[in-house]
């Protein structure tokens, strides 16, 4: 029950200017909050939605590992339904936040501390109940064993200390800056001291053992990297609060894992699962024609939304000498005919990404404003002199696969940059090295995306390949930074924040398991995070974003994809769900789970499911 970013409380704002701290129930971080303590529930729940049945989902790939924390092994994205946060996003604000398993914040002036609240009434699955002492426990387990991603949202925490057993105490290594509590409190969740440290159990390692938990839901059954069941907490701590009440409404919830897209979907057809997201335009468009669908026993929805998403791409891995030149990565660019591909594959339905933060206005549009230079002009002779002056566009093509001129100028970035072509192969000016580059894909659900660019490359006399592993390896390979390129889509906290140190700082370059695949060090765009971070207000951090924008676009360290700004989900029509669906939430958490539907039981009955 976490998600989103946030910050600065409507409390604060009305704080008389002698005081010393504010206790707050809610934070934003520009404006005050929507929702105050009195709300019952958000506006896209049902309070009175019934509880019970089963919903049988299905994901993508394997999982070997049910520990929340560590970098090694796969999880179930799914195994967020058996915990909390301190605070839970609204869905209707993008930097707003509110109380989960802390009913209140208490921040100094100077923000150079905070003390959250915990609720007196929180306690996990056993009875037990939930500590100050366990969220310092789950500190310390992430300095020490956690993924590089979710240490990137807590490194301006200091320390964290135990007050009481209600209240747990953050020291910032910073002051002045409100960003650093919020993240503390949207991403951090309590693990139970007393389970981990009790019978043999270690979180520095992976187990199959169901963890235990205070959420919604706790886990039923486990049969490795084949399925999870949960079930719903009948007696769940926190069922009443504004942030959950009309939320998590399915009595048992099953996931069903596959390892190959075609035959997952097959599954859908033949009534094995309930619903499912569609991410495949053709599938979207043509492949829903089957008899369910035609007599209505499965739905098909549209979900639209504004909220800002991730940039999807072929990253490339700078790290290997091959990409480190920028025009040879934009010759890479040069060579995907997007148009093409929108037109045979993706059926026109999708929007081409043109910014690191598409559906968003922290992204840059045209050339660069004021504010923006302002920010940039420090750093005239280290950046390209089109960041100055040009709006950044993408090779464009006429869609009928014939991309001469294209191939022409990728050609002569390539020379450019000390690659030939003799006798129909790249290869390197000075030591004869041929041009190879492996796109490793885990899924091999966009091979039919792939393949296409991968025989264009060949065509310009680029040795180009496609290698699909299974999820266990590619997660191995990512993490170690063993590839050259992956497809990759960072989705960040809106407004973004610290999350941007582990995409693009140079700090995470070499770090195993960051998400910086691109291996970037560019000392402006670091220099630009620190500031976003830092924005005291909006149109700073926009300003920042956006700048930060046009150097990653012109450094070329990807080659965009698309985005689409609806959603595409399928279901057998036993479902009911609200009519209002938030602003920036479309309801769908944890790998797809839809947070505000239930099981109508006259539809159940109807459907016979």
């Amino acid at each position: 029950m976490l998600h989103a970013a946030v910050l600065l409380a409507a409390a604060f704002l009305a704080v008389p200017a002698q005081a010393e701290t504010t206790r707050a129930h809610a934070l934003r971080q520009f404006g005050a909050p929507m929702f105050g303590p009195e709300v019952a529930h958000l506006p896209h729940a049902n309070p009175d939605a019934p509880k019970g049945g089963q919903l049988t989902m299905a994901a993508p790939g394997t999982f070997d590992s049910l520990n929340p924390l560590i970098l090694r092994g796969v999880r179930p994205r799914t195994l967020g339904l058996i915990s909390d946060s301190l605070m839970a996003s609204s869905g209707w604000e993008l930097d707003a936040a509110y109380g989960a398993l802390a009913e209140s914040v208490e921040v100094p002036d100077d923000r150079s501390w905070a003390v959250f609240h915990l609720r007196d009434g929180a306690r996990w699955h056993d009875g037990k109940p939930v500590t100050a002492g366990d969220v310092v426990f789950a500190w310390d387990a992430i300095q020490a064993h956690g993924a590089p991603f979710i240490k990137s949202f807590l490194d301006k925490v200091a320390t964290v200390a135990a007050l009481d057993e209600r209240r747990v105490k953050i020291t910032l290594k910073t002051t002045g800056e409100i960003k650093p509590i919020i993240d503390f409190g949207l991403s951090m969740g309590p693990q139970p001291r007393h389970w981990w440290t009790a019978g043999g159990r270690d979180i520095s390692k992976t187990t199959l053992e169901a963890p235990l938990g205070s959420g919604p839901y706790r886990i039923k059954a486990v049969d490795p990297g084949r399925s999870i069941t949960y079930e719903r907490v009948a007696d769940y701590w926190g069922r009443d609060l504004p942030v959950a009440r009309g939320f998590y409404n399915f009595d048992t919830v099953k996931v069903d894992f596959y390892r190959d897209d075609d035959v997952m979907f097959e599954a859908f057809k033949g009534g094995a699962y309930d619903m499912r997201m569609e991410n495949r335009a053709q599938r979207w468009t043509i492949g829903y024609d089957f008899p369910a669908v035609t007599d209505g026993r499965v739905v098909k929805r549209v979900i639209a939304s504004e909220l800002p998403l991730g940039a999807q791409g072929f990253r490339f891995n700078t790290r290997r000498a091959k990409f480190a030149d920028p025009r040879v990565r934009e010759a890479f660019g040069q060579l995907f005919d997007f148009e093409w591909i929108q037109k045979s594959l993706l059926y026109g339905q999708y929007r081409r990404t043109t910014s690191n933060f598409p559906n968003s206005d922290f992204g840059a549009k045209g050339p660069p404003g004021p504010e923006e230079l302002k920010l940039l002009d420090p750093y005239r002779g280290k950046l390209p002199d089109a960041v100055f002056t040009k709006a950044f566009e993408l090779p464009k093509t006429d869609g009928t696969g014939n991309n001469r001129a294209n191939q022409r100028e990728a050609l002569r970035l390539f020379k450019a940059a000390g690659w030939e072509l003799k006798d129909g192969r790249l290869l390197n000016a000075k030591t004869g090295e041929p041009m190879s580059v492996e796109f490793l894909d885990g899924s091999g659900t966009l091979t039919r995306v792939v393949q296409p660019y991968v025989e264009t490359l060949r065509r310009a006399g680029i040795d180009a390949n496609l290698r699909i592993v299974d999820t266990a390896q590619y997660e191995k390979l990512t993490d170690d930074f063993d590839f050259d390129v992956v497809v990759a889509n960072f989705n960040f906290f809106s407004p973004p924040g610290t999350e941007l140190r582990s995409y693009f700082g140079s700090a995470a370059a070499d770090v195993p398991g960051s998400a910086n695949y691109a291996g970037i060090r560019e000392p402006v765009a670091d220099a630009l995070i620190e500031t976003i971070i830092a924005a005291k207000d909006l149109e700073t951090l926009q300003a920042a974003t956006r700048a930060l924008d046009r150097v990653l676009l012109w450094g070329h360290y990807m080659v965009p994809h698309w985005y689409n700004p609806e959603t595409w989900v399928a279901a057998w029509d036993k479902f009911g769900w609200p009519e209002k669906n938030a602003k920036y939430d479309m309801g769908f958490r944890n790998n797809g789970f839809p947070i505000n539907w239930w099981v109508d039981p006259a539809k159940a009955a109807k459907l016979g499911r």
